[in-house]
């Protein structure tokens, strides 16, 4: 039952090497790039959510307006 056959393993090590040539293609960035991209992450995430905030306050006191 837990025979793999010549053409399955022949198949799987095909597909890790063909896996580990594509990992070594990668172009990993510096840390000043990832620092630099974690940064503008995070701002551009709290102003999203900021404004988010703002807009669901704004629909908020609407909804209220049009209730009263």
């Amino acid at each position: 039952m837990g025979d793999v056959s010549k053409k399955e393993k022949s198949r799987m090590q095909s597909w890790m090497d063909g896996m580990k040539a594509e990992f070594h293609k990668i172009i990993w960035p510096n840390k000043e790039d990832l620092a630099k991209q974690t940064g503008v992450v995070i701002v551009v995430s709290v102003l999203l959510g900021a404004l988010i905030a703002v807009v669901d306050v704004v629909m908020q006191y609407g909804v209220d307006f049009l209730i009263k």
